[in-house]
């Protein structure tokens, strides 16, 4: 299936899911209302407006999955799936509003309290509600995480926790049925606190991947793998991830060869790797930059050995690669990773000094990097 077919066949999913979501909800809302207002309960009608929140947000997940899906274009060439992710920020804000909202409400209600008045058949409309609610939210998580969707996701936690408020609500309804005392107020303040807490997370997470995230360990070495399975690849380094939204990750990274390969063997392998790791992994590599690794005097393992022993003396020095001895110009060549510490171009300059008084014959020529990856 080209990528083409894949963007079309997600971009139908979510949007097919959102209608789902919005029709469900706003049964559910209509409901919820009825029988909030008929009964005097503040909790099942903030409970209604949730809903209705819930659905705008399958709207906006719907109008972000119809934008992200445009074609790339000369100003943006790498497509507009970060749509999705600003749609997702949109639902968080959304979400922290109700809960707001419902706060301020809830506050009036423990001052100026109203009496409720619970039928079976109330008591009934909640439970369902509660039901449905909780396996619409699973439907939402299972088919955002299968298709990538973090706007699904977020409406998915949303539902789930909105059935959770439910269950509360028909709580509360059974002990004033009980015992005639009255918490609902009190109940739909703490909804209202968890619904706020909810909303910052997501709106957090969300802000977090807008800004761009380490890509997790788990993708990043199985994609080191795949690399230096391929004939000829002696290493995998330097391998940097770009998210352009949901199914759109670009990577490139730099591989260690022997000095003996030719141009037309580099392109070969470099070739077998951009179409290995998309298939494998969904990420294109759109960048391959080349470590030679000498193989035509014995006693650079030693060297390498003793570079790498004086550079991993110094803390937060991760790793030492694309070392290569040039003899003739006289020179050593690596590049080294450093921690995210304050002072690592401190260590970094500490470490050359030291590899440059070892071997004063040569001119040590040096990279500084961090580990982008894992």
């Amino acid at each position: 299936m080209s990528e083409e077919s894949k963007q079309s066949l997600r971009g139908k999913t979510i949007i097919r899911t959102s209608i789902i979501g919005i029709v469900a909800n706003c049964f559910l809302a209509a409901f919820k209302l009825v029988v909030g207002l008929i009964s005097g309960s503040i909790a099942i009608v903030l409970d209604a407006v949730n809903n209705l929140s819930d659905a705008l947000s399958s709207v906006i997940t719907i109008i972000g999955t119809t934008l992200a899906g445009k074609a790339p274009d000369k100003k943006h060439p790498y497509g507009y799936g970060r749509i999705e992710y600003l749609s997702a920020m949109v639902i968080s804000i959304i979400v922290l509003y109700a809960g707001v909202t419902a706060l301020v409400e809830s506050v009036k209600s423990i001052f100026n309290p109203e009496t409720p008045n619970y039928s079976a058949v109330t008591l009934i409309i909640v439970a369902v509600a509660v039901v449905v609610k909780l396996l619409l939210g699973q439907f939402f998580v299972n088919t955002g995480k299968r298709v990538s969707s973090e706007s699904l996701v977020a409406s998915g936690k949303d539902a789930k926790f909105d059935s959770i408020i439910s269950l509360a609500t028909l709580v509360a309804a059974i002990i004033f049925v009980l015992s005639k005392v009255s918490v609902e107020a009190y109940l739909a303040a703490i909804i209202a606190i968890v619904m706020i807490k909810s909303a910052l997370e997501m709106l957090r997470d969300t802000i977090s991947e807008i800004l761009g995230e380490r890509i997790d360990a788990a993708t990043s070495k199985a994609v080191k793998k795949t690399i230096t399975e391929i004939e000829g690849v002696q290493g995998a380094y330097d391998l940097i991830f770009s998210d352009y939204g949901p199914d759109r990750v670009m990577a490139s990274v730099h591989i260690e060869i022997p000095d003996t390969f030719t141009a037309d063997k580099i392109d070969e392998i470099t070739r077998e790797i951009q179409d290995r790791v998309y298939n494998e992994h969904n990420v294109s590599i759109i960048s391959i930059g080349i470590y030679s690794v000498n193989t035509k005097d014995e006693n650079i393992i030693e060297v390498r050995n003793k570079v790498s022993a004086i550079v991993s003396g110094f803390d937060s020095v991760l790793q030492m690669h694309g070392f290569f001895i040039d003899f003739d110009r006289k020179n050593i060549r690596f590049d080294l990773v450093i921690d995210f510490v304050p002072n690592k171009k401190e260590i970094f300059d500490n470490a050359i000094k030291a590899v440059s008084e070892a071997y004063p014959e040569y001119s040590v020529i040096a990279n500084m990097d961090v580990s982008y990856s894992d």
